[in-house]
C-alpha cells in the first residue's frame, strides 16, 4: 500500500531525483494548479471504453507514456475526494512497483498554506514502466461469485446500496451479504485523505468489520473502492479490489438484493 506522508515531507522532496509528484486527476484540474514538477496521470485514461480496467500491459503502456517509469518513487496526491490517487496507488502497488508515496492532505490544504502552486503542464518524457502484475491484490468476478470466507464491503452511497439511486442500468440494489461503508465518511477534505486509525476501525467495526479479516472492497467501477481498499489496509484487514465491481457484475446477469 502506498505509504500516507505529510505535505511538509512532500515540500522536502520536490526537487529530488529520487522522487516524482504524480496528479492523477483530468486535465482542466491540473492545468487549473498542481505541485511543482508534477507530471498528469489522469487515472480515468487507465479504463477502456466498456468502462473496464486495462490489462497490466496496457497500463504500464499509459504509465510510462504519462512519464513515470521504474526509477523514481512517486508522490501521489489528489483533490477531494481522493478517490483518483486511491486508485492510482492501487494500480502502481498491482504492477508490482514496491514504493509509492500518497500525500495525507488534498491540494486545496496544500494551496490554502500558501505552498508553491504552478499552472503550466509538465511535458513527461515517455518512460519505461514494468508490470508484474500481483493477482493477490485483485478479486475477479469469478473470485467473487464464488468467494468463501471474504466479507463484501460496498463503499457507494447508502442511496446506491439501498436501491434508492442507481447509474446508467444498473439494477438497484448491492451484492448478497455484502455490508455498506460509504467512502466520503473515510476521509476529512480537505485535511486528511484518511481519518485516524481509531475513527476508521470504529466505522468498519460498526459494519462487522474486525482488523485481520478478509476482506473485497467493491464499488461502481473501482476508484471509490481503491480510498477504502487503502482505509482497510491501514486498519489490518486482508483486503483485494473487485476493481470491475458493482458495474461488472450487474453487466453479467448476476443476482443482486435491496
Amino acid at each position: 500500500m502506498a505509504k500516507l506522508v505529510t505535505a511538509d515531507w512532500v515540500a522536502e522532496r520536490l526537487d529530488s531525483p529520487e522522487f516524482r509528484l504524480i496528479d492523477p486527476r483530468r486535465p482542466m484540474k491540473y492545468l487549473s494548479g498542481h505541485l511543482p514538477g508534477a507530471l498528469n496521470v489522469p487515472v480515468y485514461k487507465a479504463f477502456g471504453a466498456d468502462g473496464r480496467l486495462m490489462a497490466p500491459k496496457e497500463l504500464a503502456e499509459f504509465i510510462g507514456g504519462c512519464g513515470l517509469g521504474d526509477g523514481p518513487a512517486p508522490i501521489i496526491y489528489d483533490s477531494p475526494e481522493g478517490q483518483n490517487a486511491a486508485m492510482l496507488a492501487w494500480i502502481i502497488e498491482y504492477l508490482g512497483h514496491p514504493e509509492s508515496f500518497f500525500m495525507d492532505c488534498f491540494f486545496e490544504h496544500w494551496q490554502a498554506e500558501h505552498r508553491e502552486v504552478t499552472y503550466r503542464p509538465v511535458n513527461g518524457v515517455k518512460s519505461n514502466f514494468t508490470a508484474g502484475a500481483n493477482p493477490s491484490l485483485r478479486a475477479t468476478l469469478p473470485e467473487v461469485r464464488d468467494a468463501k470466507g471474504a466479507r463484501l464491503v460496498d463503499f457507494r452511497s447508502r442511496e446506491e446500496f439501498s436501491g434508492e439511486r442507481t447509474m446508467a442500468d444498473d439494477p438497484p440494489g448491492h451484492l448478497a451479504g455484502a455490508v455498506n461503508v460509504v467512502w466520503r465518511d473515510l476521509s476529512e477534505p480537505p485535511e486528511r485523505v484518511l481519518r485516524d486509525k481509531a475513527w476508521l476501525e470504529r466505522i468498519f467495526r460498526d459494519a462487522g468489520i474486525a482488523p485481520g479479516q478478509q476482506v473485497i472492497a467493491y464499488c461502481r467501477s473501482g476508484p471509490r473502492a481503491a480510498l477504502g481498499y487503502m482505509a482497510l489496509k491501514a486498519i489490518g484487514c486482508d483486503v483485494r479490489l473487485f476493481d470491475g465491481s458493482y458495474a461488472e457484475w450487474s453487466k453479467a446477469g448476476l443476482p443482486v438484493e435491496k
